[in-house]
C-alpha cells in the first residue's frame, strides 16, 4: 500500500555549530535557542511535511557530549516513535560518529530514519553547509520506497551531499565541508539534483521482533595507540590500576603490535581478569587480520578480540553498550564477532 500522507519528521537539536551564533563580545560561537534558529532558517516553514521540534534539556558543544547525552537523544526518539515517521538530529561535528555509531546499537531493529547532521559554518552565515545538510537530510528523512516502508530505515550521517552509515563514519576534515568519510562502506546514497539511493546497502529491519530501545551503558572502557617508544609503566599505570572492563587497543596495518617482552603479558593478564580488549587498525581503510603476521598472532594468543573494519568510535560505543547489557566477558566477545547493526564486515 502506498504512503499517501504527508510525512511527519522530528527535528531533535543537541547543539553544534549549526544552531551557533558569533559572541560580538569575544567572536566565540555560542549555541542560541530553537526559535532564533527557525528565524534564521524560513525555509523550514515551506518544506512537504509537518516538522516538529524538541531540544536537549541543554543544548551542548558536541565536544561535550557524553553517553549520559546519548540516553537522553535515544529516549526522546523512543518516546516519540509512533508519532513520526523520521527523525533529524542536529548535532556538532566533533562527536557526531560516536552519537551516530552509539545509536545505531541503542536504537535495536529500528524501522525509521534516524539522520544526524550539522554544518562547518553556522545557519546564520551566508555561506552556511548547513541549510544545505538539514533540507536534504528532512527529505530523507521522509523519504519512502515502492511498499510505503522507509527508504533508509537506519541511523546515519548526512554531510555534505552523502549519506552514509553512522556506524561507519568518522571525522576526518575540520576545515572543509566534507567532514565525514565512510571508508570501508559504500555511501547509502548520493545528494545532486536527485537523491540517488542504494538500496542493495540499505539495512532493514527483522519485521518479525520489535523495535527495543537500550539506555543502559557502560563507559568503563579505554582506548590505547601504540607508536613506537609506548613505555610499559604508563600503560601498566593506566591498565592496571583502574577498574576498566574493556579495552580498544590502536594498532598497526592489519592489526599488528611490536613485540615487546611485557605488551602481550600484560594483554593476557587483562584478558584474564574478564577485561574485553579488541583490535583495531590504526589505518582507516582495510580491516584486521591478526592470523597474518606473528605480530598479530601474539596478540590473538593474549585473548585479543579481533575488531575488523570498525571504526573507533564503533568499537568504543558498541562495548559501552554491550557491558552496560551485563552480558559475561565470554558473552561479549561473542557479540564483538557479530554484525549487530552494519557495523563490521566480516
Amino acid at each position: 500500500m502506498k504512503h499517501t500522507s504527508k510525512p511527519s519528521i522530528l527535528i531533535l537539536y543537541t547543539g553544534g555549530t549549526i544552531g551557533m551564533v558569533e559572541n560580538p563580545q569575544t567572536g566565540a560561537l555560542e549555541n542560541f535557542g530553537l526559535e532564533r534558529f527557525t528565524q534564521l532558517f524560513p525555509e523550514l516553514n515551506r518544506q512537504p511535511y509537518n516538522i516538529d521540534y524538541l531540544t536537549l534539556e541543554h543544548p551542548i558543544d558536541s565536544s561535550d557530549m557524553e553517553p549520559k547525552n546519548w540516553v537522553e537523544i535515544a529516549r526522546k526518539i523512543a518516546d516519540n516513535y509512533e508519532r513520526f515517521d523520521g527523525f533529524v538530529v542536529l548535532h556538532g561535528t566533533d562527536t557526531m560518529a560516536y552519537t551516530a555509531s552509539a545509536l545505531s546499537f541503542m536504537l535495536e531493529n529500528i524501522a525509521k530514519p534516524v539522520i544526524l547532521t550539522g554544518s562547518q559554518l553556522p545557519i546564520g552565515k551566508l555561506r552556511t553547509d548547513g541549510k544545505e545538510n538539514l533540507l536534504t537530510s528532512l527529505e530523507i528523512a521522509a523519504a519512502r520506497n515502492r511498499s510505503g516502508g522507509a527508504m533508509v530505515p537506519e541511523v546515519c550521517i548526512y554531510f555534505d551531499s552523502c549519506l552514509m552509515r553512522g556506524n561507519r563514519t568518522t571525522k576526518v576534515n575540520a576545515e572543509g565541508f566534507n567532514a565525514f568519510r565512510s571508508y570501508n562502506f559504500p555511501p547509502l546514497a548520493t545528494a545532486g539534483i536527485n537523491i540517488r539511493f542504494s538500496p542493495s546497502l540499505i539495512r532493514h529491519p527483522d519485521p518479525l521482533r520489535p523495535f527495543t530501545p537500550h539506555f543502559a551503558l557502560d563507559d568503563r572502557v579505554m582506548l590505547l595507540t601504540l607508536f613506537p617508544g609506548i613505555r610499559q609503566e604508563y600503560v601498566e599505570a593506566a591498565l592496571l590500576t583502574t577498574d576498566i572492563k574493556a579495552l580498544v587497543l590502536k594498532t598497526y596495518g592489519s592489526g599488528n603490535a611490536p613485540q615487546k617482552p611485557w605488551l602481550a603479558p600484560l594483554l593476557h593478564q587483562l584478558s584474564g581478569r574478564g577485561v574485553i580488549i579488541v583490535n583495531n587498525t590504526q589505518c582507516n581503510e582495510g580491516a584486521v587480520e591478526m592470523a597474518r603476521y606473528e605480530t598479530g598472532l601474539q596478540l590473538l594468543q593474549a585473548g585479543v578480540v579481533n575488531g575488523y573494519d570498525s571504526t573507533i568510535e564503533s568499537s568504543l560505543t558498541k562495548l559501552m553498550l554491550l557491558l552496560g547489557s551485563g552480558l559475561s566477558p565470554q558473552e561479549i566477545t561473542l557479540r564483538m564477532n557479530e554484525s549487530l547493526a552494519g557495523e563490521i564486515t566480516l
